[in-house]
């Protein structure tokens, strides 16, 4: 193991592209700062963070997950019809935006609007990524102790 080998708690600075299996690019940091996180602190989806150990400074890298192991699939309970009254009255409403709720348990939960129908909402509380095989492209820019 070298100073600068991705393991457990070492802090790393990492680009990363997220590609979904319909050729769309969800995110990209390489054209912009990395993302910096500790190893294994759960800020990163399990199958990414084992397929980052052990990778050193400058290595590159690409994980395809398919659902099951990243965001799963799409479920029809998680998708909610609500009145247009539910929402503050000058809030601009378009279909395909993402609006953070309250889950019962104070949670803040992302969901995204998939259809507007009269004074009716459809809003798919589903992770965005549910029920597509991801592809991410990693470079480790930098691995600190």
């Amino acid at each position: 193991m070298s100073a600068n080998e991705i393991i457990e708690g070492r802090e790393v600075a990492l680009h990363f592209r997220i590609t979904l299996d319909n050729g769309f690019v969800a995110e990209d940091t390489f054209s912009d700062e990395p993302f910096i996180f500790k190893s294994g602190d759960g800020s990163l989806l399990p199958a990414l963070d084992e397929f980052l150990v052990g990778m050193k400074e400058k290595d590159e890298g690409q994980l395809v997950v398919e659902p099951e192991q990243g965001f799963g699939h799409k479920h029809d309970e998680n998708i909610h019809k609500m009145p247009r009254s539910s929402f503050d009255e000058n809030m601009l409403l378009r279909k395909g935006q993402v609006i953070g709720f309250t889950s019962p348990a104070g949670d803040e939960v992302p969901g995204t609007i998939v259809n507007i129908e009269n004074d009716q909402l459809t809003i798919d509380f589903n992770h965005p990524f549910a029920g597509h095989t991801i592809t991410f492209d990693v470079l480790v820019e930098s691995v600190s102790a």
